[in-house]
């Protein structure tokens, strides 16, 4: 993917609500809405600007996507004020500094203003709307050149009155940071391409009051912008060199991937329901099944670990949610290290998989050509390490932390593990999509980091894993962030680089 097509993606993203989390806490745009046009109807009753015909309500079909909760279609001639720029004869142009600056088409470059080239003209100037002022969007509304139509730049600095040519507009509001993204994204692009003209491309006065720009709040507008700031100068920058470009193709998405499962392990990827049932109410069930269990003499009792001190706690918790130890939602199985281990003459052709780590291939169990099997009496011989379905399986020796979920499939109904890896499994089958979340989360992976001994091979006890704190989240949020979580992801997916 090219810099520029990935820069677009992103724009596109944030203009649909997609790049930053929503926060319900934020006031909703309708309320920035109703200031700004107040302010407006105050600047006309001030005979600052002139009152404008009406602009017609937006409709369905002109809405290209749904917006999150909080976000408002808007017209933009409502959210601000627009004008075209001087018209001036070749006599007015001066060559002596105190003329007045004429600001171009060729001001703008590379999204900012370029005061290079710049044309200074005598003529006298009365009119007030026809001067920039700071944090203007200075726009070119008509050109030979199609691409150069819309190309934008925000006024950041005015040492001296400036005005702006003929075949430029201004936009000024009090969100321009935001309309600024927009005007760079692709949905006002499209805006652009629906425009006919029979001689000359451009986009009129009208083109640019109708348009329709989705306005999230303001809160999340700042997000949105910082975010920005920090991600679209690194695609600038690597966009020069098609090498260091591959290299972040493939890291932003990854970079993107973990900052949603962060938000999702922390209860800020989507919003918290007072009527969900709190996790506290599912811990007793799991706690109650764990009794039941060894009760019937399915399993042991383990020793039980230290309550979660408040040094143990990386970050709070919303309301409902709850910190717990691993070892309160699973039961935790090693493979087997007795005499009855399997040794290489006693694999065969076709039987019970006994995986290893290197079957281990993105999360998931992948059959290869080094797949080793053993006969089901050597498999019953076994003591321990066998696979029931939606059992987790993660290695404790070398790639530390690696992790597979087992499911039953049409070739076989259970597997072996060796003896460096451990099966975690759940006690309530419910928690399997949540858990996965989690073990792809940096809290999972800090943990693990943490407690890995050995200088030669690197490894990890069970003891250990079992300590690790997990976020439970109610179980109804749980199944809002994983869909969540997988919607976002496919998005992701669609911007990650593919080697051609």
């Amino acid at each position: 993917m090219k810099a520029e097509t990935l820069k677009k993606s992103i724009l596109q993203y944030a203009m649909q609500g997609k790049l930053v989390l929503q926060d319900p806490n934020d006031e909703p745009a309708c309320e920035l809405l109703k200031r700004i046009k107040a302010e407006k109807e105050q600047l006309i009753k001030d005979g600052k600007i002139k009152k404008e015909k009406p602009l017609p309500p937006i409709t369905d079909d002109e809405k290209p996507f749904g917006l999150p909760q909080g976000w408002e279609w808007e017209r933009l001639g409502n959210v601000g004020y627009t004008n075209i720029g001087l018209t001036y004869k070749p006599t007015d142009i001066t060559t002596l500094d105190n003329g007045i600056p004429v600001l171009r088409s060729s001001n703008i470059q590379n999204n900012k203003i370029d005061l290079n080239d710049l044309v200074r003209v005598t003529a006298d100037i009365k009119n007030e709307s026809l001067y920039v002022q700071k944090d203007d969007i200075l726009i070119c509304a008509r050109n030979g050149s199609k691409n150069l139509v819309g190309k934008s730049a925000i006024i950041k600095d005015l040492d001296e009155p400036m005005t702006f040519g003929t075949f430029m507009a201004i936009f000024r509001s009090c969100i321009n940071s935001w309309i600024k993204l927009y005007l760079d994204s692709p949905l006002f692009r499209a805006t652009l391409e629906s425009v006919n003209t029979v001689t000359i491309n451009q986009i009129t006065q009208n083109n640019l009051k109708n348009a329709i720009v989705p306005i999230p709040p303001l809160m999340e507008q700042k997000r949105i912008v910082e975010k920005l700031e920090e991600i679209l100068p690194l695609i600038d920058e690597y966009g020069k060199n098609k090498e260091i470009l591959s290299e972040m193709n493939q890291k932003l998405p990854k970079q993107i991937r973990q900052s949603i499962l962060q938000h999702a392990v922390q209860g800020k990827l989507v919003p918290q329901d007072p009527n969900d049932e709190p996790a506290s109410e599912l811990l007793k069930r799991i706690k109650s099944e764990k009794e039941q269990q060894i009760k019937d003499g399915k399993i042991k009792r383990e020793k039980t670990f230290q309550s979660i001190t408040n040094n143990e706690v990386p970050y709070k918790l919303p309301k409902g949610w709850k910190f717990v130890r691993l070892s309160d939602v699973a039961i935790f199985e090693n493979g087997d290290r007795s005499s009855n281990y399997p040794t290489e003459d006693e694999y065969v052709a076709n039987g019970i998989p006994f995986w290893g780590a290197k079957d281990i291939i993105n999360n998931k169990l992948q059959v290869n050509s080094e797949l080793r099997f053993i006969s089901k009496s050597k498999f019953d011989e076994l003591r321990s390490g066998k696979l029931n379905d939606k059992d987790f399986i993660c290695l404790l020796r070398g790639s530390v932390g690696k992790w597979a979920e087992f499911t039953i499939t049409d070739e076989w109904t259970t597997g072996f593990i060796n003896a460096q890896m451990v099966i975690i499994r759940l006690l309530n089958l419910c928690l399997s999509s949540w858990f996965k979340v989690y073990l792809n989360s940096s809290l999972f992976i800090e943990q693990v980091s943490k407690v890995t001994t050995g200088s030669a091979v690197a490894q990890m006890s069970t003891k250990d894993l079992m300590n690790f704190i997990i976020p439970l989240p109610p179980l109804a949020e749980q199944k809002r962030i994983v869909a969540k979580v997988e919607d976002l992801m496919k998005l992701i997916d669609k911007i990650e680089y593919k080697e051609a």
